[in-house]
């Protein structure tokens, strides 16, 4: 299973709004020695949106989403999410009572729309405005204000996925060499893949300063220490100047 973030909205797309979630999820899941696998935005189109949640929802990775849960006619995740999952979009009793305590007889007849869920979604607390989000399998639906949903995706991920906390944690080393083309160190990046495999390796040459390249070596803590021994001495053999980033 991959950890993905789906991020929902036209306002992101036309750049009304910049993306918050992205960055604070990635701390949130490091945390908890987790870290997204991918991220996607999709717009308020509903067609699209039904296909991308459709695709999503057939990987059973873990997915964050997102923005859309609203009771305006621009938010169309819950039905898109329903229409995805092959299943109808029925009033939920739990999340009716919760709007209903909130708003009273203000709650219709638009704010009561929020209750209407996907057939069998579990319902995800809003610690703020007490209007649920809600869990279809994997995939975990949230509002965008930023104040609702980091409380909420935590709470999902200490409730239903404790179990993978530092399940896979990871470390980096990252080293700059200086001095060196990009190209006349591939040979040996591909070398260092093949002896290490649990390994990720990233190479970021310097748009700036010509031969500078941070090397990034990432994974598990004991074959970080491996990797990166190896890799220093590679570059040592090479005659490559390089040094430790903190």
């Amino acid at each position: 299973m991959h950890i993905g973030i789906l991020l929902i909205g036209d306002e992101l797309l036309l750049g009304k709004r910049q993306d918050k979630h992205l960055p604070k999820m990635i701390g949130i899941l490091g945390a908890r020695g987790l870290r997204p696998d991918w991220a996607r935005i999709v717009g308020d189109d509903p067609p699209l949106l039904e296909t991308t949640l459709r695709d999503t929802l057939a990987t059973g990775d873990l997915v964050l989403c997102f923005g859309g849960i609203g009771a305006t006619p621009d938010d169309v995740t819950r039905a898109c999410a329903a229409a995805a999952a092959g299943v109808a979009l029925a009033r939920h009793p739990e999340a009716a009572a919760l709007i209903e305590a909130r708003f009273g007889a203000a709650a219709y007849p638009d704010r009561i729309l929020m209750a209407d869920l996907p057939q069998g979604a579990r319902l995800i607390p809003n610690p703020v405005s007490q209007i649920p989000g809600f869990s279809l399998n994997d995939h975990h639906f949230l509002p965008g204000f930023p104040n609702m949903a980091w409380p909420m995706a935590e709470w999902v991920l200490d409730t239903h996925y404790r179990h993978w906390f530092r399940a896979r944690p990871e470390t980096e080393h990252r080293e700059m060499v200086y001095g060196v083309a990009e190209s006349a160190l591939i040979p040996t990046m591909r070398e260092l893949l093949a002896t290490f495999p649990g390994i990720k390796l990233a190479s970021l040459p310097s748009t700036i300063n010509s031969g500078e390249i941070e090397l990034g070596v990432r994974g598990a803590a004991a074959d970080v220490a491996s990797a990166t021994a190896w890799l220093i001495a590679r570059l040592d053999t090479l005659g490559v100047r390089h040094q430790p980033l903190a």
